[in-house]
């Protein structure tokens, strides 16, 4: 098969559309023929060598793909070769085939096209199992994501909206604030010009940049409010006010999916099938494409989402 490998760490240009061996199922995974892979932040990071690779992942990029199941490992149940999926992966997805636990398959919601749903799985499960399982957003509450025009920013959106929160959301200049009111945000603030924090206070915050945005984060926070780091754009460290967490009673939480256990997986991706599909197949929850380029163009794909200018999801094509 073909994948995309990283001669080096480095630029775009160290991405190579080049020939790789085929994977092998290994027991309880699935090999997927795959029709289409979407790009991740964190397969930039992992492009610069600013990510290192869980144990055991492939070292092909990719978090997410869809396609079809072309071969089962020893001990799958309930999945048949030809079955139409999507999957969350530890890696891999910027291939013409790649393996995954039968756990992290996702049915294709009806409604949505084949490559158009290799936008979902990682987005949506990072946002589920953030905004929920994490940070329990409820009814009622003020969210405030940060980047509302970015995959998981428009995931975000919608499935906090669809929960019946008040959403507020960051952007960058009056036409990503528009789309971000199309998905549902009822409040947009540019951040080239205006200050999140003056805003507040928020029940819920996911931030995606990390770094220097800790302290106006936990500042922003309402009482009993929950901040959820999921990225490190801005950088690994920052200071911080205990006391402003502490009187607050206000908690701070840093997660990420890439590394968790198959079982967890396997257990936020069974949640996602059973509460969000819905969302999807009712239109509550809508994909937000951006552009579809073929894979072999992956070095592009990165140079796009790098310049900050697509909304929504950068989909990669096999065929």
């Amino acid at each position: 098969m073909k994948a995309v490998t990283i001669t080096e760490p480095g630029g775009p240009e160290v991405l190579e559309w080049t020939q790789v061996d085929d994977p092998v199922p290994a027991n309880g995974e699935v090999v997927v023929d795959v029709v289409a892979s979407a790009l991740n932040r964190a397969d930039v990071m992992q492009r610069t060598g600013l990510y290192p690779l869980p144990p055991g992942a492939s070292p092909y990029p990719g978090l997410e793909v869809s396609g079809r199941i072309s071969a089962l490992g020893e001990g799958v149940t309930g999945w048949q070769v030809g079955d139409e999926v999507c999957a969350l992966l530890t890696g891999g997805g910027y291939a013409e085939k790649v393996a995954v636990p039968a756990g992290q398959l996702l049915t294709v919601p009806q409604g949505v096209g084949l490559i158009e749903a290799a936008a979902l799985p990682e987005a949506v499960a990072t946002v589920w199992s953030n905004l929920v399982l994490a940070a329990g957003l409820k009814e009622g509450e003020t969210f405030l994501v940060h980047g509302g025009t970015g995959g998981v920013g428009t995931a975000a959106i919608q499935i906090a909206k669809a929960l019946g929160a008040r959403v507020v959301t960051t952007v960058g200049g009056p036409e990503k604030a528009e789309r971000a009111r199309e998905l549902g945000a009822d409040m947009t603030i540019d951040y080239r010009t205006q200050d999140f924090a003056e805003h507040g206070p928020y029940d819920v915050i996911l931030d995606v940049v990390g770094g220097r945005y800790l302290e106006r984060n936990v500042r922003a926070l309402a009482a009993d409010g929950r901040l959820v780091v999921i990225g490190l754009q801005d950088g690994l460290t920052a200071e911080l006010n205990l006391a402003e967490l502490v009187f607050k009673r206000a908690s701070v939480h840093g997660t990420t999916l890439r590394t968790r256990p198959p079982e967890q997986k396997a257990a936020i991706v069974a949640d996602v099938q059973n509460k969000v599909w819905p969302m999807v197949e009712s239109g509550a929850v809508q994909l937000v494409v951006d552009r579809v380029l073929p894979m072999a163009e992956a070095g592009e794909a990165h140079r796009l989402m790098e310049a900050g200018l697509h909304m929504g999801k950068i989909l990669l094509v096999t065929g």
